[in-house]
């Protein structure tokens, strides 16, 4: 497959919930980068649920720095990001990676103690794979159901089968 370094992810896991503290600990990352929707929340939450909340928390509790780049447009990412204060870019424009760049030197972190949580291979582990970070892939909370996103996650599909076959004895 012809883009398979730059889309498939370090890991798939089945919700943002499974990246714990220790997970990221034992492959020496420090730093995270987060999509917001369909990686966090759905399109419709416009803040933090309280789940996402608790996760922050047990992230902070645990020295985790966190910063959210998103594709999404500037008012959504200041509305989610309130009451965090994170680090966060809007219009992000991933798979360009010039806002992971910008997040990792606001955070003070390097490629090799960062990772990239998001839900789209195109997107986002595409744009970890160019800033040389360990991706985290998950299933979108709530896709949406566009032509444009249902197309999005047709081309996806070769490359989650891919990932999974590689991946088999890892389960």
């Amino acid at each position: 497959m012809i883009f398979e370094k730059y889309i498939l992810p370090g890991i798939m896991l089945d919700t943002f919930r499974d990246v714990t503290p220790e997970f990221l600990a034992e492959r020496g990352i420090k730093n995270l980068i987060c999509d917001i929707d369909n990686t966090l929340v759905t399109y419709d939450d416009p803040v933090p649920t309280p789940d996402v909340s608790d996760w922050f928390g047990k992230m902070a509790a645990a020295g985790v720095k966190i910063a959210f780049v998103s594709n999404n447009d500037r008012e959504r990412v200041d509305l989610f990001n309130r009451d965090l204060g994170f680090v966060s870019y809007a219009k992000a424009g991933k798979p360009k990676t010039k806002y992971i760049a910008a997040a990792m030197r606001d955070m003070g972190a390097s490629a090799a103690d960062t990772a990239l949580l998001g839900d789209q291979l195109l997107t986002d582990a595409a744009a970890g794979a160019r800033a040389g970070l360990f991706s985290i892939i998950v299933p979108p909370i709530k896709d949406k159901k566009s032509l444009f996103f249902r197309f999005k996650r047709w081309l996806e599909r070769p490359y989650i089968k891919k990932y999974n076959k590689l991946h088999a004895s890892d389960r």
